[in-house]
């Protein structure tokens, strides 16, 4: 293996995966897309640079990935319990997770039937924004989080990289072929702190991925040089 694949030995990464799903009754519930290749790929890139992974996936059909220790949750707020709790162990964290902004107030015990019923009203409560907490008390962690947009996609990039306090922002138009949710291959741009933007062409996930941690490995040499 070269040196440069091995530029976060000693590091923790951690990774987040996958959707979320909120549950409506014991049969239905509200998630999205999300297939969970990128967060896999990243971890598996993150394991071939040397570092410690833990990845935190929701529910996906994807195998789990030797090496790496892996702990499953369904719900946000499951998400959420077990990223606070491996947080402080980790030097990156890579928030790739397609978290449900909403969930139903309640969860139905029983079935929600359709007899009877013309219309079905289901009132929804926010999800905790789990990447703009962690972003208040990253302290000297590299934070990545990721923007898949339909429009707008460097000026929402952009604006969510600055209220989430992230270090780095991988974005992608879901609406381009060959880019976003369940396909293997993806095509983003990333932005860092600076202004920085670095737009790459349809690749694989596993190369998007080694593209991230290369920028996550500056940004560590650059403030272990200033330090």
């Amino acid at each position: 293996m070269r040196k440069s694949q091995l530029e976060l030995k000693g590091k923790t990464v951690l990774v987040t995966a996958g959707p979320t799903q909120e549950p409506l009754d014991p049969i239905r519930f509200i998630s999205n897309r999300s297939s969970g290749k990128m967060g896999y790929a990243v971890a598996l890139a993150a394991l071939k640079f040397g570092a410690k992974v833990i990845l935190i996936s929701g529910p996906t059909h994807l195998s789990s990935p030797q090496g790496v220790n892996l702990v499953r949750i369904v719900t946000a707020r499951e998400l959420r319990e077990a990223v606070l709790k491996h947080f402080p162990k980790a030097d990156v964290v890579v928030a790739a997770a397609a978290v449900a902004d909403y969930r139903p107030e309640s969860k139905a015990a029983r079935k929600i039937r359709k007899e009877g019923r013309r219309e079905l009203t289901i009132r929804l409560v926010r999800n905790p924004d789990i990447l703009r907490e962690l972003g208040k008390t990253k302290g000297d962690k590299i934070l990545v989080g990721f923007a898949a947009e339909t429009g707008q996609m460097i000026t929402n990039a952009r604006e969510k990289l600055k209220k989430k306090n992230l270090d780095l922002i991988v974005a992608n138009d879901v609406t381009k072929k060959g880019s976003g949710f369940e396909v293997d291959t993806n095509i983003v741009s990333i932005i860092s702190r600076d202004g920085k933007i670095i737009s790459l062409p349809k690749l694989s996930k596993t190369r998007v991925a080694e593209r991230i941690l290369r920028e996550a490995v500056k940004i560590i040499k650059n403030t272990e040089r200033t330090t």
